[in-house]
């Protein structure tokens, strides 16, 4: 708000693929794949109906085109402290003006067999969660904050109370309705708010998650290409090391008649810097603020940048350099960065990534380094909802692409032009972890000298991989021709990893 009033340039939403040259900005339904709907439910009050009206939450505007901007904000929540300790247990609360239709899709979704109830997640010490949305319908209150950003204090009090309403009813319903499955109903009855916890707000905590609202345009806005190191901050003041992660944005209803969940999008990093440039305004706009939190980012940097731990890094940042402007008697855009850089060291603070320790820091393969043909996973082609990650690391080019575990009918084509004819060996590209699926069907066809040739082979994803590849089979190929190899998720018993093929 500080921000704003003081005339500094802002954005509120998502901004398009094409502003800052991204891939996961934007509208994201292909790569909306996790905490989705995986059963079809319909979004109709009477279920197959159009004409009976949409339940609530889901909106009937279509999604726009993937990587087009918009100005909706990812969804808000409450991070509950509960417990399974009678002892210190509160019961969950029935809210003035609780609506069962609320959660009528939530009920269609778990008689359906999808959905587990209330997912309770993040074990704390005390026996105490620190409970998130998790799930394709759970605590966050999609779609119901968009005017939060520029609203006045009473409009944001209206939106919270909503959100209180909503959080509330759906432990409610879960606790309560005689229709949830009793499986669930016996699971979520175990549970309480922490009596010892919150005792002002009766055990439930006093602030929304506001995971994301105005972002300041700075004179460098961090993107995917900073997260993605391809483009480095030379002017650090701290480090992101949080996946791009993006709640989900909108629930609509697709062609099918059935709810959808977009927006949703979690791609790993590597520890990367962030750039002092990016938590002042443009000195044109405002000579003495910093921003620590609401800082220069598009959508999907910040969905890494915005954890509490890298905000009170960029806050000690910000603290110095504000002391070191007022004793110097310069603008912040005129600040020495080399003299607050060696403070910030002196005071510990960690301004570049020494490597090492977690898969995910694993260096990515270069494709254009690796010998014989490699086609990278953004030159196949995919039929059905992949996202995309990097978050275990070993994997070629940029990224990798996944199926968020789903199965089903999905593809993924890697197209290899042959021009001698030789005898190769073809091998995948994929980062192995104990999530992966063991048994991913793969179809090979190609042209040999003795004609059209197709071998299906199944491949286990846990398996270690040599230099990132495994290998698949040995194939006589014909001049002048292609090699064909899709994988498919039908059948599959974990993720199935698109990542790479190659022909040496």
């Amino acid at each position: 708000d500080l921000m704003a009033k003081a005339g500094v340039e802002y954005h509120v939403g998502r901004e398009a693929n094409s502003v800052y040259n991204e891939t996961l900005n934007g509208v994201q339904v292909k790569n909306s794949v996790s905490h989705q709907f995986t059963k079809p439910v319909s979004a109709y009050k009477e279920p197959g109906n159009p004409d009976s009206g949409l339940l609530p939450g889901v909106i009937a505007d279509k999604p726009l085109p993937d990587g087009s901007g918009d100005k909706r904000v990812q969804a808000y929540n409450f991070r509950l402290c509960l417990t399974p300790d009678a002892s210190n247990q509160l019961p969950f609360p029935k809210p003035e003006g609780y609506e069962p239709l609320r959660y009528e899709l939530y009920l269609r979704y778990m008689q359906a067999g999808g959905g587990n109830g209330m997912q309770l997640n993040n074990m704390m010490p005390n026996k105490k969660t620190d409970t998130n949305n998790t799930g394709a319908f759970s605590s966050d209150n999609i779609g119901m904050n968009y005017d939060y950003p520029e609203a006045d204090y009473e409009t944001r009090d209206k939106i919270f109370k909503e959100h209180v309403t909503y959080h509330q009813g759906l432990l409610w319903f879960l606790a309560n309705d005689p229709r949830v499955p009793e499986k669930q109903q016996a699971q979520i009855k175990k549970w309480g708010l922490a009596k010892d916890e919150f005792q002002k707000t009766g055990g439930w905590p006093h602030q929304m998650y506001v995971r994301e609202a105005r972002r300041m345009i700075g004179p460098v806005v961090m993107t995917q290409h900073h997260c993605q190191k391809r483009e480095i901050a030379k002017d650090s003041v701290g480090m992101g090391a949080y996946n791009m992660d993006s709640h989900n944005v909108q629930r609509y209803v697709d062609a099918n008649g059935n709810a959808r969940n977009e927006g949703d999008i979690q791609v790993g990093v590597r520890p990367y810097a962030i750039s002092y440039q990016s938590i002042i305004p443009k000195e044109d706009q405002c000579a003495n603020l910093l921003v620590p939190v609401c800082l220069s980012a598009s959508h999907i940097a910040y969905g890494s940048i915005r954890m509490e731990p890298v905000f009170m890094v960029l806050g000690q940042s910000s603290a110095t350099a504000a002391c070191f402007a007022l004793d110097d008697k310069v603008t912040l855009q005129k600040l020495d960065y080399a003299k607050l850089r060696e403070k910030m060291l002196a005071d510990g603070q960690v301004l570049e990534h020494a490597g090492g320790g977690k898969s995910g820091d694993a260096a990515s393969l270069d494709p254009s380094k690796l010998p014989g043909i490699v086609i990278d996973n953004d030159k196949a082609d995919f039929v059905g909802e992949w996202g995309r990650s990097s978050s275990t690391g070993g994997y070629v080019g940029v990224d990798y692409q996944h199926d968020g575990g789903a199965g089903g009918e999905k593809t993924a084509t890697f197209t290899i032009p042959v021009k001698e004819a030789k005898t190769y060996q073809l091998r995948l590209a994929y980062t192995p972890f104990a999530n992966r699926a063991t048994n991913v069907p793969i179809t090979v066809k190609y042209e040999s000298p003795e004609g059209p040739q197709t071998k299906t082979l199944s491949v286990n994803q846990r398996k270690p991989t040599k230099n990132g590849f495994a290998d698949l089979v040995e194939l006589k190929v014909k001049g002048d021709s292609k090699v064909i190899v899709i994988l498919e998720t039908k059948g599959t018993d974990g993720h199935v990893i698109a990542d790479a093929v190659q022909l040496e």
